[in-house]
């Protein structure tokens, strides 16, 4: 189930048929015909890491608000799946934090630190911390750790441990370009059975 706001121009009528045909239900999409759709473009650079570059200035997904959201819908899903994309600019923020206080299913967490977004790597930091909290289940790559913790070593077990907190089922750790992951639930961080 998505539930997101997009322009109401051919991008965002055309991310909503490819969810549509891949049996995505897109029933909370909203089209904002005051603002275009949110870009990405990502190439590869010659060290085969990817690169990022964004249009929205702004977006129809950084205007989305508080009362444009249908908590009801959001309540219907299994999982809310969120990212830090969405905290660097009100009014969305502040839609995105009460959708993930008011979901009432489990919280997955990706903070997809994309920092030419944010206005500064402190503001990045503290906006991906601000929610870490509420997520059941977050999915962070080796580079975000070591961002996240201002350069501490993202293998060693001690930096992994200060990552978790009493809510939290599973982290799930991404190595970069090798495509593969950690998962590290959290009975093997802090030795709890649930």
């Amino acid at each position: 189930m998505q539930h997101e706001q997009v322009g109401e121009d051919e991008f965002g009528y055309m991310l909503a048929n490819i969810l549509k045909e891949n049996n995505v239900n897109n029933e909370g999409m909203r089209f904002d015909p005051g603002a275009r759709t949110a870009l990405a473009f990502v190439t590869l650079r010659s060290d085969g890491e990817r690169e990022f570059m964004f249009y929205r200035n702004p977006s129809a997904d950084m205007l989305l608000q508080e009362d444009e959201l249908d908590l009801d819908l959001i309540r219907k899903a299994k999982i809310f799946h969120y990212g830090s994309i969405s905290l660097i600019t009100e009014p969305c923020k502040s839609a995105h934090i009460a959708a993930a206080k008011d979901a009432g299913v489990v919280l997955s967490y990706d903070p997809n630190l994309r920092l030419p977004l944010w206005p500064s790597a402190d503001s990045a930091r503290e906006g991906i911390l601000s929610i870490w909290e509420t997520a059941d289940i977050i999915k962070i790559s080796e580079d975000e750790i070591s961002f996240l913790t201002k350069g501490e070593d993202p293998y060693d077990d001690a930096v992994v441990h200060k990552l978790f907190h009493p809510n939290l089922k599973l982290l799930l750790v991404t190595k970069g370009a090798e495509g593969v992951a950690d998962i590290i639930p959290r009975s093997s961080v802090v030795g709890s059975r649930d």
